[in-house]
């Protein structure tokens, strides 16, 4: 009997922490770009978007769906993330 509860407590503790992942999942937000591929290497694909080349990072994650090469039009979904952070102290007011 005490085996079972512990299945059970496992298996909603489980649930709770996937459940718990997905939502902080969602509220990445994604952004878009749409263009001709200028450059692809195996870290990265060069759109043309209007006068601006956009340089989007990818890697083994990503997921390509047909022939991606140099003069192809694309739409890349991507997503930004913090590198680093440096955080640089503020003005403090000068009390007499």
């Amino acid at each position: 009997m005490k085996n079972l509860k512990s299945i059970c407590a496992a298996a909603v503790c489980g649930a709770i922490l996937l459940g718990s992942a997905t939502l902080l999942a969602a509220d990445v937000k994604t952004y878009q770009v749409t263009g001709p591929v200028l450059e692809v290497t195996p870290t990265s694909i060069t759109v043309q978007k209007n006068e601006d080349k956009w340089e989007i990072t990818r890697n083994k994650n990503t997921k390509i769906t047909g022939n991606l090469k140099v003069g192809a039009k694309v739409t890349i979904q991507y997503n930004m993330v913090a590198v680093e952070v440096e955080v640089k102290p503020g003005k403090t007011k000068n009390r007499p």
